[in-house]
């Protein structure tokens, strides 16, 4: 199906499309926050590592059970055709702004599950209420119907997968750069460095401090320099545990036309955890 949203909205465009009898605004931030104010008409589902959109057991932030995905969609009354845009928060101060990767986490989920036109909110809540557009506390009603879609396993890959592509596919690392070349201890993998090949890009660069996102065109050159131009090739991303690595799949193949990206969902935390080899600088405490 032919996107019909673009992937990346503003406040300017949702609320002149408030209404819109195609339009599902999903707000993912925590069920507190929404209940104080939230964007007329927008339904709640929290986005959480524990959550209707993530399963954390053994792994961080995996794909939730098909079945139960489905119904999820299935309870916010969305069909494959629906135009969806996913509210998310800001990062609280002086923590890394992995929060501004859960609204897009959401949308690739969605997309996953066969729901195409699913867009995220530049900004999230917090631009929307600095800017004095309408908030309420009316809880809307939701009529849930049923849903059923096949999933595009194809675009996620297993450890396996990835060793048998380094040196084949293009390898990028979404996380920071002192992540990529160890100067610091990734969190969820307690290691310096990064998987064999891969290449540093880091998704905090395409934010900008209030969480909208950098030029499209800005973004473009950022991963031309770093992937090239080829739109065809074949890309893995990762990251630490998952989210940056989907926020970039989200950009590759949503915005800037890249035709063969794969998510490596366990990423580090899973690469670590099955001894395989990690690339570091010498580095001295």
């Amino acid at each position: 199906m032919t996107r019909t949203i673009d992937p990346i909205v503003s406040t300017d465009w949702l609320e002149a499309h408030l209404g819109d009898e195609d339009l599902v605004v999903i707000d993912v931030r925590w069920a507190e926050h929404y209940l104080a104010g939230h964007i007329p008409g927008a339904i709640s589902v929290p986005f959480g590592l524990v959550s209707a959109w993530a399963d954390s057991g053994d792994l961080i932030l995996e794909l939730p059970g098909t079945e139960g995905l489905l119904k999820t969609i299935g309870d916010c009354g969305l069909a494959a055709e629906s135009k969806v845009v996913i509210v998310g928060p800001l990062p609280e101060p002086g923590v890394p702004p992995y929060a501004l990767a859960d609204s897009v986490r959401v949308a690739v989920t969605l997309i996953y599950a066969g729901v195409r036109n699913a867009a995220v909110l530049a900004g999230g809540h917090a631009k929307w209420e600095s800017e004095g557009r309408p908030t309420t506390t009316d809880v809307p009603t939701i009529t849930p119907v049923p849903y059923s879609s096949a999933v595009d396993s194809d675009s996620w890959v297993s450890t396996g997968y990835v060793k048998e592509h380094i040196g084949k596919a293009v390898l990028i690392d979404g996380r920071n750069p002192e992540d990529f070349f160890g100067a610091s201890v990734d969190t969820f993998a307690d290691m310096r460095g990064h998987i064999p090949t891969a290449r540093c890009l880091p998704m905090i660069w395409v934010w900008e401090t209030d969480g909208t996102y950098r030029p499209v065109e800005l973004i473009r050159d950022m991963a031309g320099g770093v992937i090239g131009e080829d739109k065809h090739q074949e890309i893995i991303c990762y990251c630490g545990a998952g989210g940056y690595a989907s926020a970039w799949w989200f950009l590759l193949t949503q915005l800037l036309g890249y035709t063969d990206v794969k998510i490596y969902d366990g990423s580090l935390e899973a690469w670590v955890d099955e001894g395989n080899p990690i690339v570091a600088y010498t580095w001295t405490e």
